[in-house]
């Protein structure tokens, strides 16, 4: 899976946003929090569910592996829903 090439990503002031370009389900801007952030990185280039808790894993210690997959998952579910993956 991969970040729709459609929405944009921008960083300002410690903020983190993805905005929607034309041809897409979804119209606006979505700001995220340091995880979403950290997953739509990840997303940038093709990868996998599993790839992106590894990583989370390895970036901050002391997560636990569950807390961090249901996250993930319930991350990877909302951008599906905006159609913010392909």
């Amino acid at each position: 899976m991969k970040l729709n090439p459609k929405f944009l990503t921008h960083t300002s002031k410690g903020e983190h946003f993805m905005i929607s370009t034309k041809g897409t389900k979804f119209s606006g801007m979505v700001k995220n929090n340091e995880t979403a952030a950290f997953i739509v990185e990840c997303l940038k280039t093709e990868t996998t569910e599993k790839e992106i808790v590894d990583r989370i894993m390895e970036e901050y210690s002391g997560a636990e592996r569950k807390t961090v997959e249901k996250d993930v998952a319930n991350i990877i579910d909302k951008l599906r829903k905006i159609d913010a993956i392909v």
